[in-house]
């Protein structure tokens, strides 16, 4: 069986029961970093010292195979440095491959970095999206804004500090400066911090220096008030141009809300 197990994000005191105990009597482990783990497992107080297998960005598409043929036969306990293991970090290579295999997988939920900063975000949360990190090259990571733009649902980023300032700068060029957000630091650490406002006055703010793990949380697009056969027009029009019927009923759909689906069908019926 492969155990995906949740640690903390940053207070100790977050570790669950569950986590102490699987910890306590794993054989296994799959670990990030297994120096960290080893750290981790004094903290706790955890005398056992089980076989520690490292399992990272660049080994894991070998080393899934190896891992799943072992937990055929014995428990694999998986642990990222932080939080639950495959959100953003390594894992989701050995799931796939337990899942292919019949391999049973199941989990120790806890701390999770993207929902905690959705949580006191301050911001809607019944529907949102986790996009990861923003790409480290500033032109990829334009392009990733802009495709975002029209996206309703809460957005939620991780992002390293030294990028903070450039990327809410992009986000509040392509979002519009006067988008909501919240930057949430060092979260259940002693200088936890939440900064909300608008894009533009983070990115200010940020440009003096921040330091810590970082998850940002914006606002998504708010709907424009577009009649519908206002909207499909704009999908004529932007086929005229060139642009798949599929992808204009999409692009429009984004910016006004209106099903992409009935924008399509519309806009074929139209066209005959």
């Amino acid at each position: 069986m492969i155990i995906l197990a949740a640690t903390p994000i940053g207070n100790l005191g977050d570790a669950s029961r569950r986590l102490v105990e699987a910890l306590e009597n794993a054989a296994v482990v799959a670990a990030e970093d297994t120096r960290t783990t080893q750290r981790l497992l004094a903290a706790l107080g955890i005398a056992n010292r089980p076989r520690l297998i490292a399992l990272h960005d660049h080994n894991e598409k070998q080393r899934a195979a190896e891992l799943v043929a072992l937990a055929a036969d014995e428990d694999v306990l998986v642990v990222s440095d932080a939080g639950m293991p495959t959100v953003s970090d390594p894992g989701y290579g050995l799931v796939a491959e337990a899942a292919a295999r019949g391999v049973t997988v199941t989990a120790l939920p806890g701390p999770s970095a993207v929902v905690t900063a959705l949580a006191v975000s301050g911001l809607p949360t019944d529907r949102f999206t986790f996009e990861g990190f923003l790409p480290r090259k500033a032109g990829d990571r334009r392009n990733t804004a802009a495709a975002l733009a029209g996206e309703r649902r809460t957005m939620v980023f991780f992002e390293s500090p030294s990028r903070l300032a450039a990327s809410l700068a992009d986000l509040a060029g392509a979002f519009g400066g006067a988008r909501r957000a919240a930057v949430c630091r060092e979260l259940t650490k002693l200088h936890e911090e939440v900064r909300r406002g608008t894009l533009d006055e983070l990115a200010a703010w940020a440009a003096e220096g921040v330091r810590g793990e970082i998850v940002v949380v914006v606002a998504g697009a708010a709907a424009r008030e577009v009649p519908f056969p206002d909207a499909v027009t704009q999908v004529l029009e932007l086929t005229r141009q060139g642009m798949r019927l599929k992808d204009a009923a999409g692009e429009v759909s984004a910016h006004t809300g209106h099903s992409s689906r009935e924008l399509y069908q519309a806009a074929l019926a139209v066209r005959g």
